[in-house]
């Protein structure tokens, strides 16, 4: 039994590290590859997914290029959502209590992660998904800070924590890594909800 935990255990830390590398390589790739792409012909207003895709091609010479840039952008998608599903599951059954059948649970996180985006499509076309595109990403970087905090004040009880509690050098940092992560998603706030009003 102790050997199937510490196998299940293991899976799912190589699981979570491939999906979230995997997330992170791509979309460095393609940040990378925007910026030389269209700062190498002088465009440098390109803020939108749909210009991007449309650009590639003109500015490449290769009709691959928007597929490839398509491909890249449902991978690093996938291994989000991944990534995402796999921690529903365990706050779902390990803190809550709550067991669904894997098809129910995918399916109500999937419904939650999609609906909004379709009915905001269908309410105000591109313009309004790539704004909402925008919030989403504000609202997941706000929502950082609520993760760090308790992770810092958990790691930092040696009631909880025993031998594994944080030294002393490492709450200073971890708490000056929050109070940095905190600052920066406060001025992303106001700079984003400025250029909306």
């Amino acid at each position: 039994m102790h050997i199937a935990i510490l196998t299940f255990q293991g899976f799912n830390e190589v699981d979570s590290l491939v999906a979230l590398n995997g997330a992170f390589f791509v979309n460095a790739a393609l940040l990378v590859m925007a910026a030389a792409t269209f700062y190498r012909v002088g465009l440098h207003d390109v803020a939108e997914i749909q210009d991007a895709h449309r650009l590639l091609e003109p500015i490449l010479g290769a009709a691959i290029a928007p597929v490839a840039f398509a491909i890249a952008l449902i991978a690093s998608g996938q291994a989000s959502t991944i990534t995402g599903t796999l921690a529903g599951q365990i706050v779902m059954e390990g803190f809550l209590n709550i067991r669904l059948p894997a098809w129910l649970r995918r399916l109500i996180t999937r419904l939650i992660a999609i609906v909004p985006a379709v009915i905001v499509t269908a309410i105000s076309g591109e313009r309004g998904s790539g704004q909402l595109l925008i919030l989403s990403q504000v609202i997941l970087s706000m929502q950082l800070s609520f993760a760090v905090v308790p992770l810092v004040i958990f790691t930092s009880d040696r009631a909880k924590m025993g031998a594994f509690v944080s030294p002393g050098w490492l709450k200073v940092l971890a708490w000056l890594i929050a109070g940095v992560i905190g600052a920066l998603n406060a001025w992303l706030l106001v700079e984003t909800f400025r250029g909306w009003f």
